[in-house]
Order: C-alpha cells, then sequence, then structure tokens
C-alpha cells in the first residue's frame, strides 16, 4: 500500500479533512496527516478522530532528536490547503512548521509531491506569490493554481493531481 502524507494549513477547507481520508483510503492510500500548528489548533477537537481514521498519529511538530519514526515512508504527499504563508515559507526554504520543513526536504529526496493553495485573489496577485509558485515547479512540485482563485478550492482535483503525479513518476 502506497503512502500519502496530506500536509494541511489553517484554511477553511481544512474543516473537510476527515472526508478527503477518506477519499484517499478508497483510492487505496495509508493516510498520515501532517498540520500547521494553527490547522491543529482548528482541529482540535477532531484530531484523536483523525488519529483513529487515518491509523496514524496526527502531527503538528517534528520529533525530537531521538524520538521513533511513527510513521511510514511516504509515497508522496498532497499539501492541501496551503495558505499563502506556508507556499512562500516552502518555495524560500523557510521551514519554521513540521509540514513545510518536510515538504522542503522532500524536495531533495524527491518525493513526489502536490500543492494546492488556498489564497485570496489579492494574495494570489501578489508578486511572491507568483515567484513561489514558479520555484516549486521549478523545483518539480506540481502547483495547482486556477487561472482565478475565487473559483475556489477543489478536494477531487487535489486528490486527482496525485494520483496523476504518482501514475506519471
Amino acid at each position: 500500500m502506497s503512502t500519502l502524507y496530506l500536509f494541511a494549513t489553517a484554511a477553511e477547507p481544512v474543516f473537510h479533512i476527515a472526508r478527503v481520508i477518506e477519499d484517499a483510503q478508497a483510492d487505496g492510500w495509508d493516510v498520515c496527516l501532517g498540520l500547521t500548528p494553527a490547522a491543529a489548533r482548528w482541529l482540535a477537537g477532531s484530531l484523536d478522530g483523525l488519529a483513529v481514521l487515518t491509523g496514524h498519529p496526527v502531527r503538528w511538530d517534528a520529533p525530537l532528536p531521538g524520538e521513533p519514526e511513527v510513521w511510514p515512508a511516504a509515497s508522496a504527499v498532497l499539501f492541501a490547503p496551503a495558505t499563502f504563508a506556508a507556499v512562500n515559507q516552502w518555495a524560500l526554504g523557510i521551514a519554521d512548521s513540521f509540514v513545510v520543513g518536510f515538504a522542503a526536504e522532500g524536495i531533495g529526496q524527491g518525493i513526489p509531491m502536490v500543492v494546492m493553495p488556498c489564497v485570496s485573489a489579492a494574495h494570489a496577485r501578489h508578486p511572491q506569490f507568483e515567484r513561489s509558485v514558479e520555484t516549486l515547479r521549478g523545483a518539480g512540485v506540481s502547483v495547482l493554481v486556477p487561472d482565478d482563485p475565487a473559483v475556489g478550492f477543489s478536494w477531487p482535483l487535489a486528490l486527482s493531481a496525485v494520483r496523476e503525479r504518482i501514475a506519471v513518476g
């Protein structure tokens, strides 16, 4: 079974993460859920249930030195929803959270990665966002940015992109 690391930030689509986990599991993925600290606060009341659903502890901070690894190795990473801050931090190598740090390291490890930003139209027009998207794409990350950010975020599109990314290598 392939392992999907599902990483999420504090953006509205994170409230649908349980359904996304179920959909990914129905596709045959073993899902491990990683959150930014803010997303963990947003989902605080659901963390135990999400751990039961995935069969793995939900992580929002890096393990301490010497702690054993509790997740199987990643076959792919889906970073969604990814806020403006997370996309820019990742592209700039600012690894101040577990999920952004892992994603930054994952580029060097060659892990197939897909990111679906969830940003406002104003953030999408910020010049750093465009540079960050191009940096991530240049590093081999599949970045799903709709032509019109106001159209919205699509979990089915994100999961489909991971399947496609794995299929083409």
